[in-house]
């Protein structure tokens, strides 16, 4: 049974998440706050940690930052909730690697098709083999054992959502890849208004790539349409 991490200093949301979720046939643990859930994290090694970014002592990102370092649950999906909708706040958990976002309030069902498309994105397909057959071209490698990318003799490293969408990005290379198409392709769900995701995740992306193309600007925004790369 899989199992899901719900990591939440509210009780009754912990408990409605745990509830709906076991309803969907997962097995649910909970931890009701953040030096609780890590190491809970740690000996359960959850599928996918739902995580609570408001909470005392311990916050979210603090928790999510500490997964991420740990190799056994490094690639561990998590889904962040925040009654905090500001940009800023988004960008600091894309940055340590958060997968996804959902702002309080929120619908269950919502809560429930994002987890799901979580899981089938990360266990649909050995990574290995989620790439396509195109893994060069030109002056460009993929490395997606490692969520890496290759330019030239300089690799680096993505993180696996960064990767998804470089992928994505490197597949269609030329044309252009909608925002729509990137969240219904990486994340799985049908497209909606969170094009803000999109945004977040192409910015820190650049960035990445900028550190090792040589001058070269690989990923071009097409203003009100989507994304290009340009190789």
């Amino acid at each position: 049974m899989t199992k899901i991490l719900v990591v939440d200093d509210d009780l009754a949301i912990n408990e409605l998440i745990k509830i709906n979720l076991e309803l969907q046939g997962y097995e649910v643990f909970q931890a009701f706050n953040g030096t609780e859930g890590f190491a809970m994290a740690k000996q359960e090694e959850p599928a996918l940690i739902v995580l609570d970014v408001m909470m005392p002592e311990v916050d979210g990102y603090t928790v999510a930052q500490r997964v991420r370092q740990c190799a056994e649950i490094a690639d561990t999906p998590i889904i962040m909730l925040t009654a905090l909708s500001e940009l800023k706040n988004k960008v600091t958990g894309f940055d340590i690697g958060v997968d996804d976002y959902l702002t309080k309030p929120f619908e269950i069902d919502e809560l429930v098709v994002r987890v799901r498309a979580l899981l089938k994105r990360a266990n649909s397909i050995p990574k290995t083999s989620a790439v396509r057959d195109l893994l060069t071209y030109k002056e460009i490698t993929l490395l997606p054992e490692i969520y890496s990318v290759q330019i030239n003799d300089k690799v680096q490293k993505l993180t696996p959502i960064e990767f998804d969408i470089f992928n994505l990005l490197f597949q269609n290379h030329g044309n252009m890849v909608s925002a729509q198409k990137l969240l219904k392709d990486v994340w799985g769900y049908d497209p909606d208004d969170n094009v803000e995701t999109i945004r977040v995740h192409i910015r820190h992306l650049r960035s990445k790539i900028d550190k090792v193309s040589a001058g070269k600007k690989y990923i071009e925004t097409i203003y009100g349409g989507g994304y290009k790369l340009n190789i």
